[in-house]
């Protein structure tokens, strides 16, 4: 075990706590490390009936991978070595392949920030609990990534566009928004969190393991509120239907309203590579399994860790701050559809596995 993941035992279900507070609870490889062989065992164990996820902290339940460790490592990084244990996307795409499989409920708790590898942790499994601190983003094609974790699953899985939308601008959404995205599955007060682990820790497990669940979060929840995203699902669908994201563009500065002004221009700051990348992921995600998908993204994020738009995202986006990453092609226009293509071709010898 490492300090980062706390892993407890009560009764009938296991607590993981995300345990980096300061860090917003940002996963580390450690951090998968200690959790993907647990998964195993707890699939197996007939008197461990469910398993509950939260973050430290009253901030985050997980605010993402730990992409500055990546960066950090450098352009290495996108070239594993023969111990894959090393390679944060294998073990990052092993464990969220275990959490979409898991037999059992998987309780994830997003009492606060949710991003990326933290969406990783939570939309795969079976239940999402929302709170009124909720505030959820995949903001990786503004650092000339794409949204990994198995993005092109469950984005091109919520309703219309909506996950083109989300994808593409990484615009944030809260609680309502998490629900009616089908991110998450129920909301429940900030403080009846503990109350609701407490339930789940006494009820009667008899049956399956998702009723009993579904009995227990009902007597918890509690209305969201309105969906910000709602109003707009004819723009969405109108604007970010089409197959280029030139088109895209185009159609979000002929829609008026500044929420269209505004989505355009969080597309405008984004990687061109990342954003013609990332529409096609989201494209061909929608009728592919969940594995193939993992797969796919596999062989993505090992393109990009070769390529320099993610350490210069990473860069002036996370490191100096400087917010002003200079993308390498600088246009759409230059990133044709044959570059595109190159990053989702296979990995020779490399390929994800989940042996």
């Amino acid at each position: 075990m490492t300090d980062e993941i706390l892993i407890d035992r009560e009764g009938p279900i296991a607590i993981v706590t995300l345990n980096r507070p300061k860090a917003l609870n940002a996963l580390t490889l450690p951090m998968c490390r200690a959790l993907l062989p647990r998964m195993a065992e707890w699939a197996e164990d007939p008197e461990l009936h469910a398993v509950v996820v939260r973050g430290a902290g009253d901030r985050a339940f997980c605010a993402g991978g730990d992409i500055r460790a990546v960066y950090e490592r450098g352009p290495q990084s996108g070239v594993p070595g023969d111990d894959r244990d090393e390679d944060f996307f294998w073990v990052e795409y092993r464990l969220n392949h275990s959490i979409h499989h898991f037999p059992k409920p998987w309780i994830a708790l997003l009492d606060g920030v949710t991003m990326g590898g933290g969406l990783g942790l939570s939309v795969h499994g079976s239940h999402r609990v929302t709170t009124g601190k909720t505030l959820s983003a995949m903001p990786e094609c503004g650092i000339g990534l794409f949204p990994d974790i198995g993005g092109g699953w469950f984005l091109s899985r919520c309703p219309g566009e909506v996950g083109t939308y989300l994808a593409l601008t990484g615009a944030r959404i809260g609680a309502a928004d998490m629900l009616y995205s089908r991110m998450g599955t129920h909301h429940v007060a900030s403080d009846r969190v503990d109350d609701l682990v407490a339930a789940l820790a006494d009820a009667e497990w008899i049956g399956q393991g998702g009723v009993v669940a579904e009995q227990v979060l009902r007597r918890f929840a509690v209305d969201p509120g309105t969906p910000a995203l709602a109003p707009l699902r004819p723009a969405i669908d109108r604007c970010f239907g089409h197959d280029t994201v030139e088109a895209i563009l185009a159609a979000l500065d002929a829609e008026p309203g500044d929420w269209a002004q505004e989505a355009a221009a969080q597309i405008r700051a984004g990687s061109p590579t990342s954003l013609k990348v990332t529409l096609r992921q989201i494209r061909q995600g929608k009728t592919m399994i969940y594995d193939a998908v993992a797969a796919m993204e596999y062989r993505m994020v090992h393109r990009f860790l070769a390529k320099p738009d993610f350490f210069e995202g990473v860069r002036a986006q996370l490191v100096d701050k400087t917010r002003d990453p200079t993308w390498r092609p600088a246009t759409l226009g230059e990133v044709d559809d044959a570059a595109v293509a190159a990053y989702f071709q296979p990995l020779p010898g490399r390929e994800l596995s989940f042996d």
